[in-house]
């Protein structure tokens, strides 16, 4: 007899079509021929939780860290055995969300400079594709410098801005992603050939990158780790 799944909660909405593909993600990721393979999910799908673009460029938003709490306590309640949350911003309120359950949190961020290691080796550079709230909390900084990689960003931030708001408000167009290719061409350009996509709603366009780079999703990332935890007999 096979050991029962474990549940993972999922701190969804930011955005929306981000959790959605996480979960057509986590899916596709099991090799499943039944039903009851699948991961269980606990999906708090809350688009409005206070914009982490307000509070942390504009600096006129709401805290999200309150919200944050609030949805993982409801998901511990309602059985999540683990968190996790599909979006790479809001993992500067990690602290709030640990604080908040007695549950594992999978930290996106943690996974995610972990590879880039593997992938580019001790003391290269590695390209980040994420909204400039990342790089202005420093995000990756520490993570990074830990691993001993040192982080490059997108250099023109009002065009990464603006086409993670037309993703938000119109979804993956062909706009968007003509300013991802071209963040990413510029990142090559400065000797990032590693790439990291660090923005959920880059997730939806995620293809996009620049020819020659060597580019993997945060999304992946999460995706393996929510899947191996589930499944692991412990």
């Amino acid at each position: 007899m096979t050991s029962p799944l474990r549940r993972i909660g999922i701190l969804g909405g930011m955005g929306p079509e981000a959790t959605v593909l996480l979960m057509q993600k986590v899916i596709a990721a099991v090799p499943a021929k039944d039903d009851a393979d699948h991961i269980p999910l606990l999906i708090d799908q809350n688009p409005q939780v206070p914009s982490r673009i307000a509070r942390l460029i504009e600096e006129t938003g709401e805290d999200p860290a309150p919200v944050l709490a609030a949805m993982a306590r409801r998901l511990e309640q309602a059985g999540a055995e683990a968190l996790a949350m599909p979006c790479n911003t809001a993992h500067h309120y990690a602290d709030a969300i640990r604080s908040a359950a007695t549950v594992p949190f999978l930290d996106m961020v943690a996974l995610s400079v972990a590879h880039a290691g593997e992938l580019a080796g001790p003391g290269a550079s590695v390209g980040i594709l994420a909204s400039p709230a990342v790089r202005r909390v420093g995000l990756f900084d520490a993570p990074f410098a830990k691993a001993g990689l040192t982080p490059l960003y997108a250099t023109d931030e009002d065009a990464t801005l603006a086409a993670i708001r037309a993703i938000k408000r119109d979804g993956p167009t062909a706009e968007a992603r003509t300013a991802l290719r071209a963040a990413s061409t510029a990142l090559l350009d400065q000797g990032a050939a590693v790439q990291m996509i660090a923005c959920t709603e880059f997730s939806l366009i995620a293809d996009a990158v620049a020819d020659g780079v060597t580019g993997f999703d945060t999304l992946d990332r999460l995706v393996a780790a929510i899947v191996a935890l589930s499944r692991s007999a412990d």
